[in-house]
């Protein structure tokens, strides 16, 4: 296991060695800089785990050595020593983040337990950070299940996009599951440990809506008995995520775009603006090119919205993927509490749920399995119980269903031949007359072939 290693900064080299000495007998690789300026040259070519610095130093004192080390690596404790005791010294190493502060003379048991305790801090943050991370990581990658080619590269796209700080549009048919795809780029960005704010646009009436989004003030209206801090101030640090922004209100879009631009925002009902530090992520249903050429988007908006598009793509363009899908549902039903013989699926039930035109999308799906987990009949999904289910739904066009099945040519020449047989009872003139074939092509193919 490495050592930790301690840098002790003093232009008095007796007290650095003491230091030292206390150190390097207590475990660590211990390394001595007899200024300020030497300290910052060492730490920027090789890193220590925890700096001791002395405060009255010629030059570059320990106030500039803390904030030279805190540029470098803000979680690398700094204790800070002196002579001179004073309170103003003081709280200035504290403010500029310094993990202790010790006068001199100090029992040398004081700081050794004073440096453990901020190395053991430390590790436990970078441990804590790490399975922050790691936890998100792993969120997001159960959410955006399916190993199709349109799953797979949404998932990548979502990688490249996760890293940057730009506005995000998201693109996608209703039920495709774009707020899941904005947790996925809020977990895997450098924001993914702070909020993620969500809000349905088309939920809310514009006045409630403004004040939800920017917040106000006690009495800006009727009603408000209290003063609210508003999504935006909520999101500080995080993302916040603006669900069927083509349904936000025209006079609404101004205020917003105004926010996107200064990173301000002015609660209703007062003149005071705060500062915050989020990152947008819109996603919508709509064209919203088209919405700017009816003039019902401001076409500026647009423009600040668009600078990252994510299209997800809809379910029946990843039919491969369904038969992942429901297994997922139906374990997601069980774990919440349904009452279910459901154990799984019949093969020819996954195989007609992928060959669905899913109009909801991932949504339906999801309803359609939660209905089957009460209805089944048995423990493995019939046909019958799928289609029971689904409920009527419209013919689908049979040609884009066949595509879906990714059926061998011959495969599908064969069915298609015997369901037409089957529709005539058999009668291979009437077949053929409706196949536009000879009569004895249909003879030919019962034929055993040797």
């Amino acid at each position: 296991m490495r050592k930790l290693r301690a840098l002790i900064v003093d232009d008095v080299i007796d007290v650095a060695q003491t230091v030292a000495n206390e150190l390097d007998a207590a475990g660590f690789d211990t390394e001595i800089a007899a200024s300020g300026a030497a300290a910052l040259d060492r730490f920027a070519s090789e890193p220590a785990d925890v700096v001791i610095t002395d405060l009255r130093m010629k030059s570059v004192d320990g106030l500039d050595v803390l904030r030279g080390i805190k540029r470098q690596d803000p979680t690398v404790p700094v204790l800070v020593m002196t002579a001179f005791g004073d309170v103003d010294s003081a709280v200035e190493a504290m403010q500029s983040g310094a993990f202790h502060y010790l006068t001199k003379p100090f029992a040398m048991e004081t700081l050794l337990a004073l440096v453990e305790r901020a190395c053991r801090e430390r590790m436990l943050s970078r441990e804590n950070a790490q399975l922050r991370k790691a936890l998100h990581e792993n969120a997001s990658a159960r959410r955006l299940l399916g190993k199709s080619p349109g799953m797979q590269k949404l998932r990548a796209l979502i990688e490249r996009v996760a890293g940057a700080n730009a506005s995000v549009l998201i693109s996608g048919e209703t039920g495709t599951g774009k707020e899941l795809v904005a947790l996925a780029i809020h977990a895997d960005s450098p924001r993914g440990d702070k909020p993620f704010v969500a809000v349905n646009c088309a939920a809310l009436p514009e006045y409630l809506l403004e004040s939800e989004l920017f917040g106000h003030a006690k009495g800006a209206f009727t009603g408000a008995s209290q003063s609210r801090r508003g999504l935006f101030v909520e999101a500080d640090g995080g993302t916040i995520f603006l669900d069927e922004i083509g349904d936000l209100p025209l006079p609404l879009q101004g205020k917003l775009l105004r926010v996107l631009q200064s990173g301000e925002v002015r609660p209703v009902g007062t003149e005071t603006s705060r500062t915050v530090d989020v990152r947008c992520i819109a996603a919508t249903h709509k064209d919203l090119s088209e919405l700017v050429a009816k003039g019902q988007f401001r076409e500026d908006l647009f423009f600040r919205l668009d600078v990252l598009r994510v299209p997800v793509p809809p379910l029946r363009e990843r039919s491969e993927d369904v038969a992942t899908l429901a297994e997922h549902f139906l374990k997601k039903s069980l774990a919440g509490g349904t009452r279910s013989i459901l154990i799984g699926f019949e093969p020819e039930a996954l195989d007609f749920l992928g060959a669905h035109t899913w109009p909801g999308n991932v949504r339906q799906l999801e309803n359609v399995i939660e209905r089957l987990a009460v209805t089944a009949s048995a423990p493995r999904a019939t046909l019958a119980d799928v289609k029971s289910a689904l409920g009527p739904t419209p013919d689908a066009d049979p040609i884009v269903r066949l595509v879906r099945q990714r059926l061998p040519l011959q495969e599908v020449e064969t069915r298609y031949i015997e369901g037409i047989l089957k529709s005539v009872d058999g009668s291979r003139p009437r077949a053929a007359e409706i196949l536009g074939v000879d009569p004895s092509t249909l003879y030919r193919r019962d034929k055993p072939r040797r």
